[in-house]
């Protein structure tokens, strides 16, 4: 029998996107199949993905956390998969829209790669100038 999705959000960062489930369980948290340890081992950004859970004051002990992301890279999935947990206790509860709109979890982070532009090396770098 599937578990029941108590509440769902997307998330995105740069160009990294996150789909986070509120899911009926005992508190795990799985991303791409994978345990959150193993996925992400670094845990300043294990810390900071669950942010928006330390400042809502959410009871995450009956719901397990299943998280697919995609694209970017470990930092930038790590920031969408806030992002999407934050708006998946808002959708769970919309009392915590508040305080995590407060504390910056509701704002997605739209920083991107600057395109290269054409007849130049990179974005903003230019050719050396010479006078003759």
């Amino acid at each position: 029998m599937a578990k029941k999705i108590i509440a769902a959000g997307t998330g995105r960062r740069k160009t990294a996107t996150a789909r986070v489930n509120l899911v009926e369980g005992k508190g795990n948290w799985t991303v791409n199949g994978v345990e959150l340890a193993q996925y992400l081992p670094s845990e300043a950004l294990r810390d900071y993905l669950k942010q928006p859970i330390a400042i809502s004051g959410y009871d995450l002990e009956k719901v397990d956390v299943v998280c697919f992301a995609k694209g970017g890279g470990i930092s930038g999935q790590a920031g969408a998969i806030r992002h999407g947990l934050a708006r998946a206790l808002v959708a769970a509860d919309e009392t915590t829209r508040a305080v995590l709109k407060k504390a910056g979890c509701m704002t997605r982070d739209a920083r991107m790669k600057e395109r290269k532009k054409p007849g130049q090396p990179g974005a903003r770098k230019r050719f050396q100038f010479s006078k003759r």
